[in-house]
């Protein structure tokens, strides 16, 4: 395997772990996948700068986080801007319980993730952005 396959499948990773962590609203599983000084906008637009910020939000918001049905995430888009920073566009979707699609939301995170010297990545800048229907 090449060291860009092998670093998609490091980030696929990453974001798969951010869905389990969202869904079981694990807060440590999900802190620990950002880096000291990263930079986290939410889908309703709240700037948090610096991982201390990123914890006491989501400390505060994850445990009481409701939603009927399930989300997922996929990494449809991985541009390599060098060969330890990547921006990943990521496919996020609220399915209802219901399982009525009409009724599913999406959202369309960009993260932007750093290869750390141990071989890991990390989250260092997110836009999350709701997707409105036309």
């Amino acid at each position: 395997m090449n060291t860009e396959t092998a670093d998609i499948k490091a980030i696929e990773h990453v974001v798969a772990t951010v869905e389990r962590a969202q869904r079981a609203k694990d807060v440590e599983g999900f802190l620990a996948l950002f880096h000291p000084d990263a930079l986290w906008t939410t889908a309703h637009g709240k700037v948090l700068i610096g991982f201390d910020a990123i914890a006491e939000f989501t400390r505060a918001v994850l445990p009481a986080a409701s939603w009927a049905g399930e989300v997922t995430y996929e990494a449809v888009h991985t541009q390599f801007l060098r060969p330890d920073v990547a921006a990943v566009k990521i496919r996020q979707v609220y399915h209802s319980a219901e399982g009525d699609t009409e009724s599913d939301a999406e959202g369309s995170p960009l993260y932007v993730m750093t290869k750390q010297g141990d071989g890991t990545w990390l989250l260092h800048a997110g836009q999350n952005t709701e997707v409105r229907a036309a």
